[in-house]
Formats: C-alpha cells, structure tokens, sequence
C-alpha cells in the first residue's frame, strides 16, 4: 500500500504562484509514475501534469508554460510550481502515484484563485 499525501494549497490571487508538494510512501518511489491531477466543482478530474521514473513530462494544454512538475527521488517527493495563476485553475489537486498498475490517490489540496 503507498501512501500519498499532498500539501500546498491555498488562496493566491491572479497572477500569483503556489507550489503543491506531495509525498508518496515505499522504497520503490523511483519507479512509480506521478501525477498531478485537478477537480473543479460540476467537473470531471483532469489530468494536470505527469512526470513518469524516466522523467519526460507530459501538460495539460491549459497549464503549459505555466506549471512545471518534478521530483525529488531521494525525498520521495513531487512537485508542482504553478505561475501565472488564473481563477480558472481553481480546484482540488489530487497527486496520483501509480505502481505496478494500481492507482494510489491522496486525500487533495484545494487551490483557489481569486481576487
């Protein structure tokens, strides 16, 4: 069982940054894909941006040049640094860890952006 839990969020203003961690549990971490998935209220979660154990990332169209993912396989962590933020990016953050097929899922981060 891996153990995903998110931090971060919280209210910025348009134009501003956050930055969401998200740790996930297991000495097999290198190899797990991760990513950063979004739930607005009336919407289906989408995909956000994805980073998997070999390192090529994969954005949204609504987020690129705007957000970037990475990780930190020695803490066991990913990131997502979000610019330019934009009252439409207000959401639920879900980070995904995904290992041997299964789907582990953290508990969500709320991002709202607003004046």
């Amino acid at each position: 069982q891996v153990q995903v839990v998110e931090s971060g969020g919280g209210l910025v203003q348009p134009g501003g940054s956050l930055r969401l961690s998200c740790t996930a549990s297991g000495s097999m971490f290198s190899i797990y894909s991760m990513g950063w998935y979004r739930q607005a209220p009336g919407k289906q979660r989408e995909l956000v941006a994805a980073i998997p154990s070999g390192g090529i990332t994969n954005y949204a169209d609504s987020v690129k040049g705007r957000f970037t993912i990475s990780r930190d396989n020695a803490k066991n962590t990913v990131y997502l640094q979000m610019n330019s933020l934009k009252p439409e990016d207000t959401a639920v953050y879900y980070c995904n860890a995904r290992h041997m097929g299964l789907d582990y899922w953290g508990q969500g981060t709320q991002v709202t952006v607003s004046s």
